[in-house]
């Protein structure tokens, strides 16, 4: 006999019931003074995209309030130099919708934004989002269509801002021992020699 499976809408809710009212209630469709004041704070974000090859999560971060507010229903976030996949873009290019998920160490509660975005190089908005005198090559404006302020039992359950939950670094191997695992012919020392040299001389 097959295990019982959610297939359906009515088949979620009914299993799960309806939304708790106050988490409805407080969905806002623009951003208020406590949302803008959380992204003034947040150094760092997971930012979810979609485009024909399925969901992709990618994490950004920068010093608090790298994200600017450009008014209450605008974000503009800009692209550091990365690895040049462009993944998020790529997807962007396809399908403006994503999900932006806040995150400020020490507070349990995290803030969710969804919205469209869409790719500038526009070096008036660009300019100002300058680290150590580099622009980001681009930036995303989002435009909000969703902000609401996510409660904190995932934070809590994990304890992910509990110094004691911190791991000793020498339980999970370097990057370059993955990579050097995970693609023939690579060196283990190398490519953290790499990895140190760009993390060193290339964030901006």
């Amino acid at each position: 006999m097959p295990e019982p499976s959610i297939r359906t809408k009515e088949d979620l809710r009914a299993h799960y019931g309806e939304p708790v009212p106050r988490t409805v209630q407080r969905q806002l469709s623009r951003l208020d003074e406590h949302c803008r004041h959380f992204i003034s704070l947040s150094p760092f974000l997971v930012m979810a995209s979609w485009g024909p090859g399925g969901a992709d999560a990618s994490p950004k971060g920068d010093p608090p309030g790298f994200v600017k507010v450009v008014d209450d229903a605008t974000l503009l976030l800009p692209d550091r130099r990365g690895n040049r996949r462009g993944d998020s873009m790529l997807n962007i290019v396809d399908n403006p919708d994503v999900g932006l998920i806040f995150f400020v160490p020490g507070v349990e509660e995290t803030l969710r934004v969804n919205g469209a975005a869409r790719i500038t190089t526009d070096p008036a908005l660009l300019k100002p989002l300058a680290m150590h005198g580099k622009a980001p090559p681009s930036g995303l404006l989002i435009t909000v269509k969703e902000a609401f302020f996510h409660c904190g039992k995932s934070i809590i359950r994990s304890k992910l801002w509990d110094p004691d939950t911190r791991i000793d670094r020498g339980e999970f191997p370097t990057l370059g021992q993955i990579v050097a695992d995970q693609v023939p012919g690579r060196n283990a020392g190398e490519e953290d020699r790499v990895t140190e040299r760009v993390y060193r001389e290339e964030l901006y």
